[in-house]
């Protein structure tokens, strides 16, 4: 099937070419009448814009770009990346812009993607994720002038503009719920040791647990199933393990509860468990899992609407989120009498 052209809708018209380029762009040089015939023919015969060739004549691309560095296949798994690009595209599909999505080997190919796509001006911008301490991306794509929204905390993106969630408020929820149900030996499982989020949150969590004097520390994973389920075989086989758990996401925590469970410990009548992000994950496990919940798709539309702001010349600035709400549910009660 021939796609249709300027020339497919001149012919119909009854116009040059050049008056069919006044009308589609919105230009002076033609009558409103003539203008309102060759905007029905284009929506008759099915004409798109040539992103190529629009780009050439304005410099828009009218596509956004995001780049995961991390594997595919526990990526797909991982609830939260899922709704955060369904909040981004819901906001793009409105205005018509693409979102150009892959997965990166390493933060080197990550980056050479980035060039790629400001010399080709194959997207208007992108979203970075992951903000990493002492981060290559945040140099990178500030010299090539390629908006940008971070979302992820402001404190590591370098003056780029970022969209962030409050993860100090969402530690001291996670602390107070469990310390107020009576736990005083509480442990935590977190996400990569060289995130900006993971240090925002281990920093939060310390103090919240120091300000109440009772026992904590943080054990280190890689927010997959199998990094929860080892995390939380380790914590149980020590002498004196933990009564409760804080998982960074909640593919973890629902891990880490069927490797307690598996270990005859049951939850929450011997460990309590907490997960950092809400998903259907939580809700569908038995027992349901206590979770911070936020509006991650709200998120990613926010991220979406600074990033078009961006786009079209706006100031740089950085948003925050709601604070996330504590949901409590089965898995979390008062821990066991010594």
């Amino acid at each position: 099937m021939k796609r249709p052209t300027i020339a497919d809708i001149a012919q119909r018209a009854g116009v040059t070419k050049a008056a069919v380029s006044f009308a589609l762009n919105n230009q002076p040089g033609v009558s409103p009448s003539t203008r309102q015939r060759i905007l029905e023919i284009a929506r008759e015969i099915g004409w798109q814009p040539n992103s190529a060739a629009r780009a050439l004549s304005d410099g828009r691309a009218g596509a956004f770009g995001l780049v995961i560095d991390r594997p595919a296949g526990t990526l797909g798994a991982e609830p939260f990346f899922m709704q955060l690009i369904a909040g981004i595209q819901g906001e793009l599909a409105a205005g018509h812009t693409a979102l150009l999505f892959t997965v990166a080997e390493d933060r080197k190919a990550e980056i050479e993607l980035y060039r790629t796509w400001w010399g080709q001006r194959r997207v208007d911008g992108v979203f970075m994720v992951d903000l990493r301490i002492d981060d290559p991306r945040i140099g990178v794509l500030r010299d090539l002038a390629l908006p940008t929204v971070v979302v992820g905390a402001p404190e590591g993106s370098g003056g780029l503009s970022a969209v962030w969630t409050d993860d100090e408020t969402a530690a001291r929820l996670a602390v107070q719920h469990l310390v107020g149900l009576g736990h005083r030996r509480i442990a935590r499982v977190t996400g990569m040791t060289d995130l900006w989020h993971t240090r925002i949150r281990t920093g939060a969590f310390m103090q919240a647990v120091t300000q109440v004097g009772v026992e904590a520390r943080c054990v280190t994973a890689d927010y997959t199933a199998q990094g929860g389920a080892d995390a939380t075989t380790a914590l149980l086989a020590e002498p004196a393990p933990p009564t409760a758990i804080v998982y960074d996401n909640d593919l973890m925590a629902v891990s880490g509860l069927g490797a307690a469970q598996r270990a005859g410990v049951d939850v929450p009548g011997q460990l309590s468990v907490v997960s950092w992000d809400d998903s259907v994950l939580c809700q569908l496990v038995h027992p349901a899992i206590t979770a911070l919940r936020r509006d991650v798709v709200a998120y990613g539309a926010h991220a979406a609407q600074r990033l078009l702001e961006l786009a079209a010349g706006g100031a740089p600035g950085s948003r925050g989120e709601p604070p996330a709400v504590l949901e409590p549910r089965a898995s979390t009660a008062a821990p066991p009498r010594s």
